[in-house]
């Protein structure tokens, strides 16, 4: 059995027990390739289910299975950890990568962890609340850079916002192909390849299909590229062309 029918199998499993035990069951923090195989599902599962990574826009999230005869208030089980370098003047500039190195360097399963944002010197990090005490105690470096840590518990209350880049351009048409081509500077056929080779993601779902539009809003994700918010009102330059505007996550 190949990775993605196990996460198939254990998706449906979930939805089943929810649905025989009356209670909220809840996956780990999906990546785009799960969140596609959640998404292929919805005909198949046995309760209502719902999607959230902590903050809008998140990129890795967490599924609920939910009974239809739910009477209780229920929560996500995943906290927001906010770490700061301990002496600001003399801290690294700090990376994605550099936080997720470290955290995988303390041999944590990446499936715990959810979104990682930097802000400058504030870093954000959603995990599952198994993991949250062990972050606390072991995670207290990042390259040279000595940090220290706070959980903040009631992530509806956190106010975190994506940084992008933003770019304003014009292109022939909100085709997917199209899109990503200008985005990312790409030719059409290397644009092409990016689709049949699974790593365009368009809101969570997988896309293969170069005719797929784009709409306003959707969240484009390219593997070994990044991600961007397509956003366009649909106006038209004097040679036709449609005008758009890509927000790049930084």
């Amino acid at each position: 059995m190949n990775e993605q029918e196990l996460c198939r199998k254990r998706l449906l499993d979930l939805s089943r027990q929810a649905d025989r035990k009356g209670i909220v069951l809840f996956s780990d923090f999906l990546n785009l390739n799960e969140q596609n195989i959640f998404h292929s599902l919805q005909k198949e599962l046995y309760t209502t289910a719902e999607l959230s990574g902590g903050y809008e826009q998140a990129e890795r999230q967490m599924v609920a299975f939910i009974p239809d005869a739910l009477c209780y208030e229920w929560s996500y089980p995943f906290v927001c950890i906010h770490a700061v370098p301990q002496y600001p003047k003399y801290a690294e500039k700090l990376t994605h990568r550099d936080v997720l190195g470290a955290l995988m360097h303390l041999g944590l399963d990446r499936s715990k962890i959810g979104d990682i944002v930097v802000l400058e010197n504030d870093i954000y990090i959603f995990c599952s609340e198994t993991i949250s005490s062990f972050i606390m105690d072991q995670f207290t470096q990042i390259r040279h850079t000595m940090i220290r840590s706070s959980i903040i518990e009631d992530v509806s209350t956190l106010k975190v916002h994506p940084v992008f880049e933003e770019h304003d351009d014009m292109v022939a048409s909100n085709r997917i192909d199209a899109i990503i081509a200008r985005a990312y500077h790409l030719s059409r056929s290397e644009a092409a390849a990016y689709l049949t080779a699974e790593k365009v993601f368009i809101n969570g779902r997988c896309i293969t299909n170069c005719n797929q539009s784009c709409d306003n809003g959707d969240i484009v994700s390219v593997r070994q590229k990044g991600r961007f918010v397509f956003e366009t009102d649909q106006s038209l330059s004097k040679k036709g062309k449609l005008r758009v505007r890509f927000m790049i996550y930084k």
